[in-house]
């Protein structure tokens, strides 16, 4: 055989094959794992590889919050062991995918022996050759039958394993649902009523193709006002929340705050991304009471949007200002609150910056492990029914218009 050139022509055929004919996803990945064998021979690609240079995961990617590649994974060798057991049973290389790695490996296989090339020709009279080939073909059927029945067998644990791990995606401390997020989002799934994510979506006058600005009631007339549009912190924001709440089995209902009611307001859970400044429907409903949001109407900062600390503790500023609008937003401030609604029965979590920047760390903060423990940590919260409503600022770091880190800076719990 030709090594290097007849592995590469059983992947083409394995990619073109029945059992992975329904899957793109599976033929990417195994057309990278095999490129990647090739050129790095023995060479296992990371988890994190996989993840941003296949499926496209962003740089964030953390294996311990989302066991997509593994799953993935484990779906392709279950697939190898199907393809083996039927249409490919009588190939001449197999490729292999062993659990614990990453790595591809090839196997160069003995082909299957016929009856008539086990009969040896002149050895016996030929009712004794005939009787030997007879004896020598049951014996290569059962083989046959024994390594089809394995290579099935496989393909049944492979599969029984992959649903289990399916099943065991909330019950289980395994890394695909930390315990900060069980915590956290608990009293979010408890209700009988899908929570309500409502995003913002300022008013503004203008046209997109020659400009846009924020609606100004005292100059502007209301009817040619524009109220479909928001910003890339709030996308990027419903999509870090939507990820979370499908790791822990709960759908959301996604709205922007222009078409938000107070009869929503009332009967459900409401979590809202976005400042008042912009999510209107804030200002009719409980709100924040220690951190509110203000525009600056004197100095150079005039027309920009703070955060006052109502009631500062020692050594906690009075005022949040982000990088000047006028400058290149290098940071930002964000508040992380969580408030009781309308009806008692209900909480309402609002996730705010002074710039949709902001606003998108505020989020990514409640939706990632590390920070969620340091939140959850300095409100002296071990489990979720001890989860009371707080308000808090985050300093935000912002590098060419990404949240890169965030910091608690202030803390004020709600009095017992």
């Amino acid at each position: 055989m030709n090594g290097k050139t007849d592995y590469q022509a059983q992947i083409e055929k394995i990619l073109a094959s029945r059992s992975l004919h329904s899957s793109d996803s599976l033929r990417k990945l195994l057309h990278y794992l095999a490129d990647h064998s090739l050129r790095n021979p023995g060479v296992a690609p990371k988890e994190y590889q996989i993840a941003t240079e296949v499926f496209g995961r962003r740089g964030d990617f953390d294996p311990h919050l989302d066991s997509m590649v593994r799953v993935q994974v484990a779906r392709l060798r279950a697939k190898l062991a199907d393809y083996y057991a039927s249409e490919g049973a009588g190939d001449m290389v197999e490729v292999g995918l062993p659990k614990g790695t990453y790595a591809l490996t090839y196997h160069e296989r003995a082909p299957i022996a016929q009856p008539e090339q086990l009969a040896v020709a002149g050895a016996a009279p030929p009712q004794a050759v005939a009787a030997t080939s007879l004896s020598f073909g049951w014996v290569a059927a059962l083989v046959l039958f024994s390594v089809l029945l394995a290579s099935s067998l496989a393909v049944a644990i492979d599969r029984l394993i992959l649903r289990q791990g399916a099943e065991a995606h909330l019950t289980e401390k395994s890394g695909v649902v930390p315990a900060p997020l069980r915590t956290f989002w608990y009293g979010f799934l408890a209700g009988h009523e899908q929570p309500w994510v409502v995003f913002s979506n300022a008013h503004f006058v203008g046209r997109p193709d020659s400009g846009m600005r924020y609606y100004d009631p005292k100059r502007d007339t209301a009817t040619l006002t524009l109220d479909h549009y928001t910003g890339v912190g709030e996308v990027l924001a419903v999509h870090a929340l939507d990820t979370v709440f499908g790791q822990l089995h709960q759908q959301l209902r996604v709205k922007r705050g222009s078409l938000f009611s107070l009869d929503d307001a009332k009967n459900t859970d409401l979590i809202f991304i976005g400042s008042p400044s912009e999510n209107l429907t804030l200002l009719e409903i409980p709100t924040t009471k220690q951190f509110i949001f203000q525009e600056k109407h004197c100095c150079s900062r005039q027309g920009d949007v703070e955060i006052i600390n109502v009631h500062p503790a020692a050594g906690e500023p009075k005022e949040y200002l982000a990088s000047p609008s006028n400058q290149l937003l290098t940071e930002d401030y964000a508040v992380i609150a969580l408030v009781s609604g309308l009806d008692a029965s209900h909480s309402v979590l609002i996730l705010a910056g002074t710039t949709t920047i902001g606003t998108q760390a505020a989020v990514e903060y409640v939706c990632q492990q590390n920070s969620l423990q340091e939140l959850l940590h300095e409100l002296g919260v071990s489990q979720a029914p001890d989860l009371k409503p707080f308000e808090a600022v985050i300093h935000v770091k912002v590098v060419r218009g990404v949240p890169v880190n965030s910091d608690l800076v202030a803390l004020h719990k709600e009095p017992t």
